[in-house]
This record gives structure tokens, C-alpha cells and sequence, in this order.
């Protein structure tokens, strides 16, 4: 049964890729893609029951991650999470971390790089990272990354960064904090960096060098 619900996700994976990659160009998986997931606003990670303050129309984009490619043209993950630190790992195993509670796949999105010139190098600078611990203090340069903290240092030419850094707003448009953020910080023994330095998935997946 899981193995299918991979299989499905995968063609579903497929389907965003061909509809979200639309422009000019290949329409493939390409090194340096990056991939975003996304959960329903209201969804608790937990037993609670799903947060009644949130809607279950909104997405909370939760984790960034980046995609790559082998010559014999299968699809890797590039990202760093809780369970694994930064790890280069195949993109079944990244959905297998990823399916919810109750079975079902997050919602995925595919983004690229206007300019994708360098794309296979920003990867290559991901990989230098590989093997670090996950950075539970969501703090820059403190040898270790959460997961867009990853892409904003590996996404960069002579320091010179794409993406850019601001105090971080895990809000939703009613002024909350969603209780996704407060339990897995919770599970960090840590208190939600709300105005933190950093950059969010939400934050990021917005960024004008990217399209869908």
C-alpha cells in the first residue's frame, strides 16, 4: 500500500512538474529545481484535533528542498530536516519522510530559477554541507541549516546571494502563529523565532528569481 501511495505521488509529482515548469525550456526535473511542501493552515502535527483558528484552505509552506538529477535520470533531494541533518537522499524516501498522519501527501510545488545558468553549481555548493546537523536554532552561520538556510548559503556566486534575508514571520493573515510552527518547535524545546533572521519556504517560493 505504500509503495503505491509513492508511485502515486510521484506521477502527481510528475503532473506538477509539467503544469508548474511552463515556460520556455524543458519541462523535466532539472538540477537545482527546488521543491516546496506545503500543509493545510490548520493541520497539527500531533494527535490535537486540527487547529480550528485556521482555515484548511490556506497553505502553510513547511520545508524547502532542493532537486537534483543522475545521468541515469533519477531524482534526488538535497535538503536538510530534523530527521536526516543535510542529506542527499532519492525522492521516494523523501516522500515516504513526508506523508502526513492520515496517509495522504503534503501539496508539492516545483519552482525554478529565472536564470537556471548555474543551477548544477548551486547544487554542487549544497552538497558541501551534507553530513551537518539541522540547525534547531534557525541562527545563520553556526555550522548547521534548517531547510532554506540551506538553499539561501548553496544558492550564491562569490558571496553574492539570490535570495535574501529578513526577520522571519511565521504568521498567517490573521496574526497567528499556526500550531504546526508552535509543536515543532516544541518538539526543538524551542520557542518559535518570530522576528528572527532567516528566510521562511513562504518566504522564499515568493522571491522574484524564481517561477512556477
Amino acid at each position: 500500500m505504500k509503495t503505491n501511495k509513492v508511485l502515486a505521488a510521484l506521477a502527481l509529482l510528475a503532473c506538477l512538474i509539467f503544469m508548474g515548469c511552463n515556460g520556455k525550456g524543458n519541462n523535466e526535473i532539472q538540477p537545482g529545481d527546488l521543491l516546496f511542501v506545503a500543509l493545510p493552515m490548520n493541520y497539527t502535527i500531533g494527535d490535537s484535533t486540527a487547529d480550528a483558528d485556521a482555515s484548511s484552505n490556506e497553505l502553510n509552506f513547511i520545508h524547502a528542498a532542493i532537486l537534483d538529477v543522475d545521468k541515469d535520470g533519477e531524482i534526488w533531494v538535497i535538503d536538510a530536516t530534523i530527521k536526516h541533518g543535510v542529506d542527499r537522499h532519492p525522492l521516494d524516501t523523501f516522500l515516504v519522510d513526508f506523508t502526513l498522519k492520515d496517509g495522504d501527501f503534503p501539496t508539492l510545488k516545483v519552482m525554478r530559477l529565472k536564470d537556471n545558468a548555474n543551477a548544477k553549481d548551486y547544487v554542487k555548493n549544497a552538497e558541501q554541507w551534507i553530513g551537518e546537523p539541522y540547525d534547531v536554532e534557525f541562527k545563520q552561520d553556526n555550522d548547521s541549516h534548517y531547510c532554506t538556510e540551506l538553499i539561501y548559503d548553496a544558492y550564491a556566486d562569490d558571496n553574492k546571494h539570490i535570495f535574501s534575508l529578513a526577520p522571519m514571520d511565521f504568521r498567517y493573515d490573521k496574526g497567528q502563529i499556526p500550531t504546526y510552527w508552535h509543536e515543532l518547535f516544541g518538539i526543538l524545546d524551542k520557542e518559535v523565532p518570530q522576528g528572527d533572521i532567516g528566510i521562511l519556504p513562504f518566504e522564499m517560493c515568493k522571491e522574484n528569481c524564481l517561477k512556477e
